[in-house]
């Protein structure tokens, strides 16, 4: 098993674990030379606020491990495509690369709906790479909300569907 599917399985663990306390399951973990230093999984329901995303809670928790704010060196692996608020804040932290699974056509900041990471107005950038066990991340996320729409009789409740 390579690296990245190392870290990304890590990943997917704390994203399944956030499906059993009944956050949306995204998990994220920091590396830096080969160690993971960081890691988070969706916290915003258990904590009420909104910016508990995993990759913030991931990335907090590696600077707190190395006593500084800046990651460089560090590679984040996140189960689903950052938002733009992640985005940012990865950018912010000088990230240096970003792993993902799934793309999220409805926020994806790092491909689908803008491509933070190449903006060449912004004084950093980082590399991108998408799709790493990309089948595991969109089945966990379809699963988890294919189970909350269902009814209170087990039917699904036509019309709803999760794109990403």
């Amino acid at each position: 098993m390579t690296d990245h599917k190392i870290f990304m399985t890590e990943a997917l663990r704390l994203a399944e674990f956030a499906a059993t306390i009944g956050e949306v399951p995204v998990g994220a973990v920091v590396v830096k030379e080969g160690l993971i230093i960081g890691r988070g999984y969706n916290r915003r329901e258990i904590e009420g606020q909104a910016t508990r995303h995993a990759e913030i809670v991931a990335m907090e928790e590696a600077s707190e491990a190395i006593g500084a704010w800046r990651l460089s060196g560090c590679t984040l692996y996140v189960t689903l495509e950052p938002c733009l608020m992640c985005a940012g804040a990865i950018y912010q932290a000088r990230v240096d690369e970003v792993i993902f699974g799934a793309l999220d056509a409805k926020a994806g900041a790092c491909g689908s709906l803008y491509r933070i990471h190449e903006d060449a107005r912004l004084n950093h950038r980082f590399l991108v790479h998408p799709g790493i066990l990309e089948p595991e991340s969109r089945e966990l996320l379809q699963q988890f909300f294919r189970r909350r729409r269902q009814r209170r009789d087990g039917r699904v409740v036509e019309g709803a569907r999760l794109e990403i």
